[in-house]
């Protein structure tokens, strides 16, 4: 039987590669540039390698009834880890996936291709923009993953941005974000506030180091105009192997403080991360 071999192609935004996983027999990790963007299991799409995705999974699990079908705006595309997983846990999921780079969705659909039953179709399109041009209340579920390099593009941090997402939302709808910050959380504080203005209840997940100022690291933002069920997320993020806390009314507008929402004009991408933040090997 021939062994999977790593695959690197120049795509879009950068070089990618797709390494295979020596202990699981038909699982892959995408990298761009050096830096992890996806783990996928073939054989087990509900298989969540990295933290953060897991995290990501926790909200998608709770905010419907199990098994119930979602309409999703994946922004943001990797490997198509969480559409895979949405389309394994909610069957009859529709599902829109938005990546700037087209060339990354060219590869990742050759060689990690989903069922073409599946639900998901892919677009090769700037986040925002396709998220402007959307209709008015077409998703349950809006999950924004994008990074440029190691960054979240300004673009994507501004009210403006924030108030598409909500357009695009249904009136029950929830907005996830994968962010990446470190003390003081100038960004991560300054998102908090953005998205404050646009949305009722907003949940933050992350790992008590990364809160306590102790090291750069990702933290998920939800956002939704209905009650959260934080107590569920508490308890399964405490479950995982590297347990995380989850932040939400008076402790999180105490951790956003004086934090000012994001304009357009003013905005920046998320902070450059120190060597090694992200790596593998």
């Amino acid at each position: 039987m021939d062994e999977p071999i790593p695959v690197t192609r120049t795509v879009d935004h950068g070089t990618a590669k797709l390494m295979p996983d020596v202990d699981r027999e038909r699982a892959w990790l995408l990298t761009v540039d050096g830096a992890p963007q996806s783990y996928v299991d073939l054989d087990e799409p509900t298989h969540l390698e990295f933290e953060y995705t897991r995290r990501l999974g926790h909200v998608l699990d709770s905010v419907a009834a199990p098994g119930r079908p979602l309409d999703a705006l994946h922004l943001g595309g990797g490997a198509l880890t969480l559409p895979r997983y949405l389309a394994a846990t909610r069957p009859g999921s529709r599902q829109d996936v938005v990546d700037a780079d087209s060339a990354l969705l060219d590869l990742v659909g050759e060689y990690l291709p989903v069922p073409a039953d599946a639900g998901i179709a892919l677009h090769g399109a700037d986040a925002r923009a396709w998220l402007e041009s959307a209709p008015a209340a077409c998703a349950d579920v809006l999950i924004a993953d994008v990074f440029g390099g190691s960054r979240v593009p300004a673009h994507l941090t501004s009210v403006a941005y924030a108030r598409e997402a909500v357009r695009v939302l249904r009136g029950d709808g929830v907005y996830l974000a994968n962010l990446a910050d470190a003390s003081p959380f100038a960004f991560l504080r300054s998102q908090l506030a953005t998205f404050a203005t646009v949305f009722e209840e907003l949940v933050l997940i992350a790992e008590p180091g990364v809160l306590r100022g102790r090291r750069f690291g990702n933290a998920v933002l939800v956002a939704s105009h209905r009650p959260l069920d934080t107590a569920t997320l508490i308890r399964r993020t405490a479950a995982d192997a590297f347990p995380a806390r989850v932040e939400h009314g008076d402790t999180l507008r105490v951790f956003t403080g004086d934090a000012r929402p994001v304009r357009d004009e003013d905005a920046v991408g998320s902070p450059v991360p120190p060597d090694g933040a992200f790596g593998i090997g």
